[in-house]
């Protein structure tokens, strides 16, 4: 099994053009060396070369690209370097990634972003020390902030007038309503108290009718030939008037009566229509 591995490494070195092997570690130690003085764009422009050109896929090769990037200022570029190597095989390289992307998230004040990434890299390594400080360092940077918003919003006075004008609103709007329901109510009372008096005046009406008309009757009925020969006393007429026109009136009546009863009693005549 050993004799077979060597044997492998072997037939794989004498693929590999010895010469790309020397400039690749060429360019290597020239990259680290620049990056170690500080000349960021050289490291960055010899790493690239490695990646783009030499087909170099290491990931140490790649996290110190992301670091040169990292140190010469490009966010962007240095965020774009970093996210691929979080699902790096190797826990160290990848502890050391989320790190980075913390370190970014928390100058762009994302504190809750930036504890996710210090999490995942002590998650990956938990012997990254510098992971675990930032750690610490940005939970208690964000419980400050929440509770420093708390007493930001406890205290704000412009917050506190904005719910008492919110209450007033409410209670007013309460208040109107209460008063609408409460006019209603005493319309609809007096609507039906002024049914009820336009009914009954209207039943006292009729009832003031009828004893009206049940007087009169009552009155016709005393119009006896005693009550009009009184009458006629009052008039200072003679008894002897009186009983004239009494008489009068009495003959008058029998014969209307009797005419009615000749009216009544007369044969018709055959040879005549009825009209």
């Amino acid at each position: 099994m050993i004799k077979e591995s060597i044997f492998a490494l072997l037939f794989l070195a004498l693929m590999i053009d010895p010469g790309k092997i020397g400039q690749i570690n060429t360019l290597k130690s020239e990259a680290k060396a620049a990056y170690l003085k500080g000349d960021f764009k050289t490291a960055i422009s010899k790493y690239h070369y490695l990646v783009d050109s030499l087909g170099v896929t290491e990931d140490e090769v790649r996290l110190n690209l992301a670091n040169a990037y990292f140190e010469a200022g490009d966010t962007a570029q240095t965020a774009q370097r970093y996210q691929p190597l979080t699902q790096s095989s190797n826990p160290r390289i990848r502890s050391l990634a989320h790190q980075q992307l913390g370190v970014l998230s928390n100058r762009e004040s994302k504190l809750e972003e930036a504890l996710a990434h210090f999490k995942q890299a002590l998650k990956a390594d938990a012997a990254n020390e510098d992971a675990r400080f930032n750690y610490e360092m940005v939970k208690k940077k964000l419980e400050e902030q929440k509770k420093k918003e708390q007493e930001q919003k406890k205290n704000d006075p412009n917050q506190k007038e904005d719910n008492q004008e919110q209450q007033d609103q409410n209670k007013e709007q309460k208040q109107d309503q209460k008063q609408d329901q409460k006019k209603d109510q005493k319309e609809q009372q007096d609507q039906q108290k002024q049914d009820q008096q336009d009914q009954q005046k209207q039943e006292e009406q009729k009832k003031q009718e009828q004893e009206q008309k049940e007087q009169e009757q009552k009155d016709q009925e005393k119009q006896t030939p005693q009550s009009v020969k009184d009458k006629l006393k009052e008039m200072e007429m003679s008894e002897e008037k009186a009983q004239m026109i009494l008489e009068a009136m009495k003959n008058q009546e029998i014969q209307y009566l009797q005419q009615n009863k000749r009216k009544a009693t007369k044969p018709k005549d055959k040879g005549k229509p009825d009209w």
